[in-house]
């Protein structure tokens, strides 16, 4: 087990309007230094599909379409990417992210982050939750057009 501080920034401005979260950032993407870097996860590649657009720079793409993203986890113990084993966590600061938004939905990437919001801000928070299922590549039971029909139906005004 390694303690490891969250060493991404959240993406957002004040026109966000739907906040993306995830447990933890991987190995991997903590090497790249940007949210969901691994070439298997199917993050990207789901709004890309979902906004029919060619993502080049992540950053300005999720701004442009009015997401904010960040992970519930500020720092934890954890074995490798593995959330199963994640323990002693410590939360980032979610309310005050918020209160520099226009956020009106907040879309959880995951079980591990889902159980996680819920036990520290279920009550602090009054906005839309939905769970979703990981875009990991670790979460088989999904195909990748499953995720983006779920998704779409989340992030898109219907």
């Amino acid at each position: 087990m390694t303690k490891v501080i969250h060493p991404l920034k959240p993406i957002y401005d004040e026109n966000s309007k739907i906040l993306i979260l995830g447990s933890f950032p991987s190995v991997y993407s903590r090497e790249k230094c940007f949210y969901y870097a691994h070439p298997q996860n199917r993050f990207w590649r789901v709004l890309e599909n979902i906004f029919n657009e060619k993502i080049t720079d992540k950053e300005n793409f999720l701004l442009k379409h009015h997401l904010a993203l960040w992970d519930v986890i500020a720092s934890c113990e954890i074995q490798g990417s593995a959330d199963a084993s994640i323990k002693n966590v410590k939360v980032n600061d979610i309310v005050s992210l918020i209160e520099k938004t226009n956020i009106q939905k907040i879309l959880i990437n995951g079980q591990k982050a889902y159980h996680l919001y819920c036990k520290y801000f279920q009550n602090k928070i009054p906005i839309k939750v939905v769970n979703l299922p990981s875009t990991s590549p670790a979460n088989a039971t999904y195909k990748l057009d499953d995720l983006i029909k779920i998704y779409k139906d989340n992030i898109i005004d219907n």
